[in-house]
C-alpha cells in the first residue's frame, strides 16, 4: 500500500453508506412506514431520536445536580427528596402517556391518523385536568411534604422554595410526557427530540444564572435550580402544542379534534389507569427507599441523589430504546403483524444489553472520578461512588426488563408489568432494603444492593411472561 493511499480512506461501502443515510433521516423525521421493510432499520431510524430525547430528557437531572452540588449535601438532598416525591408525578405522566403511545401508534398502524389525532386531544385534556389536580396542592404544601419525607429543619428551610416551584409546576413535567407520547406513538419521533434541545438549552443558560445570580439574574440559591427547569419545560410545552397544531405527515390536530370523544377518553382511561399504578408502584417504591436511606443522614441521601441522577443519565437513553420497541409493537399489532413486533422487541432488548453494559463496565472501574465531576464534598463522594458501582451491577438485567415491559405497554396491556412491578419492588425490594440496611448493618449500601436484585427479577419475570404471547392478544 503507497502512502498515498493509506493517507486517503477507502470510500464507504454501500452498508455504511446506508447506515449513515438513516442516521441522517432519523434525524431529520423519517418517512418510513414501520410496519414493513427491513427491521433493523425500522430500529435504528425509531431510535436514534428517541435515545436522543431521553439523553436530553436526563440533562435537565444532570445539570441541577452538577450545580446544585456547588452548594452544599442539605441542597442536594433537598433535590434528591423532591424527586423522590416528583417520582409520583412521572408515574401518573408516564401512565397516560404510555397509554397515548399505545392508542396513537395503533391507529397509525391501522392506517387511520384521524383517530390518531382523536385520541391524542383526548391525552392533553386527561392530562391538563390531572396536572392542575395536582400542581396546585402540592404547591401550596411543599414545606410540609419534605418534612412528611423526613427532612430536617435545615433541608426544609433551604429546599422550601425549590419545592414548590418544582411540584407546583409539576404539569409541565405530564404535558412535556404526553405530548411527546404522541409524537412517538406516530412515528415523529425526530419532533420530540428537538423541542427538547430546545428546553434544554433554556435550562442549560438559566440553570447556573439563576442559581448563583450571575449578571442581571438575582442570586437564588437551589429554587433557581427548579425554575431553571420549569422554564425550560414549559417553552418546550409550548413548542408541543404549536407542532401539533401545524400538524407533521402523520398526525395533525385540527379544530373538528378539540372536543371530548367519551368512547375514546373511556378507553384511555381504562389503559390509563393500570399504567399511572404500574408507574406508581415502581416509583413510589423509591420514596420508600429514599426514607430508609434517611436513617442514616444528609451525606447519605446526596451520595444516592448524585449517583442516581448520573444512572438515570444512561437509563433515560435506554429507555429510549425502549420506547422505539413499544411503538414498533403498537404499530405492527394494528398492521396484524405481530411476528414482526416480538422480533423488534427481542433485537431492540439485544442492543440495550449491550449499551448498558458497556456503561455499566465504565462506572464500575471508575465511579470514584465520575462522581468528583458532580460533588467534592468528602463525606459524600465515598458513598456516591459506591452506590454507583452497585447500581451498574444490574446493567444488563435493567436493559432487557425495561424493553420487556415496555413492549407490554406498547401492546396495551398495562396490567402485566402493573403485576410485576408490585411484586417485585414491594413484595421484594422494600422488605429487602430494610432488613440488609437496618437489621444486617449495611446501612445505605443495603438499600443499593435491593435495587439491584429488584430490578433483576424484574426483568426476568418480563422474559417469562413475554414469551407467553398474551400481549399480541390486547385490544385498545
Amino acid at each position: 500500500m503507497s502512502v498515498l493511499e493509506w493517507l486517503i480512506p477507502p470510500p464507504p461501502t454501500e452498508g455504511e453508506r446506508g447506515f449513515w443515510s438513516s442516521v441522517r433521516e432519523a434525524l431529520k423525521g423519517s418517512h418510513q412506514d414501520f410496519t414493513s421493510g427491513n427491521l433493523n432499520r425500522a430500529i435504528l431510524l425509531l431510535a436514534i431520536p428517541m435515545v436522543l430525547e431521553m439523553v436530553l430528557e436526563s440533562l435537565f437531572a444532570v445539570t441541577d445536580v452538577f450545580w446544585v452540588g456547588r452548594l452544599g449535601a442539605n441542597a442536594v438532598a433537598t433535590v434528591g427528596i423532591t424527586e423522590s416525591m416528583l417520582a409520583l408525578v412521572f408515574a401518573i405522566g408516564l401512565g397516560v402517556a404510555m397509554s397515548t403511545t399505545a392508542m396513537v401508534a395503533r391507529r397509525i398502524g391501522e392506517k387511520d391518523p384521524e383517530d390518531a389525532a382523536i385520541a391524542g386531544v383526548q391525552a392533553i385534556m386527561l392530562g391538563l385536568v390531572i396536572s392542575l389536580g395536582i400542581g396546585i396542592p402540592a404547591g401550596i404544601f411543599a414545606p410540609e411534604l419534605l418534612r412528611a419525607m423526613g427532612a430536617s429543619p435545615e433541608i426544609v428551610a433551604t429546599g422550601s422554595g425549590y419545592a414548590r416551584v418544582a411540584l407546583g409546576g409539576c404539569g409541565a413535567i405530564i404535558m412535556l410526557f404526553l405530548n411527546n407520547a404522541i409524537f412517538r406513538g406516530a412515528g415523529d419521533a425526530a419532533i420530540a427530540m428537538r423541542l427538547l434541545w430546545v428546553s434544554n438549552i433554556i435550562n442549560l443558560v438559566l440553570d447556573p444564572c439563576l442559581i448563583f445570580g450571575i449578571g442581571p439574574f438575582p442570586r437564588m440559591g437551589v429554587t433557581g435550580a427548579a425554575i431553571a427547569t420549569l422554564t425550560g419545560r414549559s417553552i418546550g410545552v409550548l413548542y408541543q402544542f404549536y407542532r401539533l397544531l401545524k400538524g407533521t405527515e402523520r398526525i395533525h390536530v385540527l379544530g373538528r379534534h378539540v372536543r371530548m370523544h367519551f368512547d375514546v377518553m373511556a378507553r384511555l382511561l381504562r389503559v390509563s389507569l393500570t399504567g399511572m399504578l404500574q408507574f406508581a408502584i415502581a416509583n413510589a417504591s423509591w420514596i420508600a427507599l429514599v426514607r430508609i436511606i434517611n436513617l442514616f443522614g444528609a451525606a447519605a441521601v446526596a451520595g444516592y441523589t448524585v449517583a442516581i441522577r448520573i444512572v438515570i443519565f444512561f437509563i433515560l437513553p435506554a429507555w429510549g430504546l425502549s420506547n422505539a420497541a413499544a411503538t414498533l409493537v403498537g404499530q405492527n399489532l394494528g398492521a396484524k403483524k405481530p411476528d414482526r413486533a416480538a422480533k423488534a422487541v427481542w433485537q431492540t432488548g439485544f442492543y440495550n444489553m449491550v449499551f448498558l453494559g458497556v456503561i455499566g463496565i465504565f462506572f464500575i472501574v471508575f465511579a470514584t472520578p465520575t462522581i468528583r465531576l458532580f460533588v467534592n464534598d468528602p463525606a459524600v463522594v465515598p458513598l456516591a461512588a459506591t452506590a454507583l458501582r452497585i447500581f451498574s451491577c444490574g446493567n444488563v438485567g435493567y436493559a432487557y426488563g425495561m424493553v420487556m415491559l415496555q413492549a407490554f405497554n406498547g401492546a396495551g396491556d398495562t396490567m402485566t408489568p402493573t403485576i410485576v412491578n408490585f411484586f417485585g419492588f414491594w413484595v421484594l425490594e422494600l422488605p429487602l432494603a430494610w432488613l440488609l440496611a437496618v437489621k444486617g448493618n449495611l446501612h445505605s449500601e443495603g438499600v443499593f444492593l435491593s435495587i439491584v436484585v429488584a430490578q433483576c427479577s424484574v426483568a426476568a419475570a418480563g422474559i417469562v411472561l413475554f414469551r407467553r404471547g398474551r400481549w399480541a392478544r390486547q385490544s385498545i
